[in-house]
This record gives structure tokens, sequence and C-alpha cells, in this order.
């Protein structure tokens, strides 16, 4: 893949499929109807909008795959932010859709993450990307962070946040002791 970019999403969708379900289905759970939600792009966003029940919701995303799985919801309103297309995520990001995001705010964020490393916390493989991330998580009441255990330890160039930015962390079952301790030493929910 190219340097400044995450893994093609076709790609990443075919790895760890089996943790990213049991995450979505952990994450279903955080769901309240009547409630806003973000979903960042990212296979494991998609795999939760696949996941989601049909309640009354109100939910954004900059992620085409989230917007075509949450398509199939009647009682979920779907709103796509807009911006410049990134083929490689299939999503849409830059400083319109910073601008768009920056105007609203949302009950709940999950948000995808390419890596975890405990001296620079998540991280992912685009700056636009990063951006947005940290756009999201400062219009957001909880942040939920969707990681397989597979990212910890992985290295990414372009920071999203600290642990301690975040509210909650929905995995795969597969963490670390060091990591939990880490989670829970910043007050970070682990599911």
């Amino acid at each position: 893949f190219v340097v400044g970019t995450d893994d093609l999403l076709l790609n990443r969708n075919t790895r760890n499929v089996e943790a990213k379900a049991i995450i979505a289905r952990k994450a279903r759970e955080l769901i309240r109807p009547d409630s806003t939600i973000f979903f960042d792009s990212g296979s494991t966003t998609t795999a939760l909008g696949r996941e989601m029940e049909d309640v009354r919701a109100l939910a954004f995303t900059n992620s085409l795959t989230c917007a075509a799985e949450l398509a199939r919801l009647e009682r979920v309103r779907t709103i796509m932010v807009g911006g410049g297309l990134n083929r490689y995520s299939m999503s849409l990001n830059g400083s319109k859709t910073i601008e768009q995001v920056s105007e609203l705010s949302f009950d709940l964020l999950f948000l995808g993450v390419t890596s975890f490393q405990s001296t620079t916390g998540f991280a992912c493989g685009s700056d636009d990307e990063a951006a947005l991330k940290r756009a999201l998580i400062a219009h957001a009441e909880k942040t939920v962070v969707l990681m397989d255990s597979s990212k910890l330890g992985q290295k990414s160039t372009f920071k999203i946040c600290d642990l301690a930015d975040v509210d909650c962390v929905v995995s795969d079952g597969n963490l670390t002791e060091h990591f939990k301790k880490y989670c829970e030493e910043a007050e970070v929910e682990v599911l």
C-alpha cells in the first residue's frame, strides 16, 4: 500500500473477521435508542453497522461502507458528512469534513484505529484521518475505540490521541494484561 495511508479496506475486511464480529456484538450493546452516534470509518466500525439493531437513532458517518450497512435500517436516520474520498478506506475526510463535524455533537463515537503503543497512544496511517478522528473525539460525549488485539504494539505514523482521551475500548477478549492495567490506570473501561 501507499505510504501515508492504511491498507485497503478490502484487505482489512478479510483479516481478523471473527475478532471484528465479537467486537461489533459487544459494541452494539452500548447503543441506546434516541441517541446520536458517529460511526468512524474502518472494517470494525463497518462490522458494527452490520450488527446494529433497528432502534430509533441518528447515525452520522464518513464511511461509505458503514452507510451501506446502516441503509438497511428503517428507524435509524443516517447522515453522511462530506469531504474528499479516501479510496483506501472508502471514507470521506479532509478540511470540509472537519468543518462539518465541528458543528455537530454526538452522544457516542465509535472510533476505528490502526494501532496502539503505550508510548504514543492510538494512531493511524493517514494525517487527514487522524485530524478528523481528533475532531470527532472533541465533539463526542463518549468515545469508544473498537480495536482487535492484533493492533496492540503496532506502529502507525499519525497519532490520534492518548488512551486517557477515550472512555472505553471494545476488543476481542485477547488484550494483554499490561494493556488492561494501563486502561485501569487511565480509567478507561474495557469490554
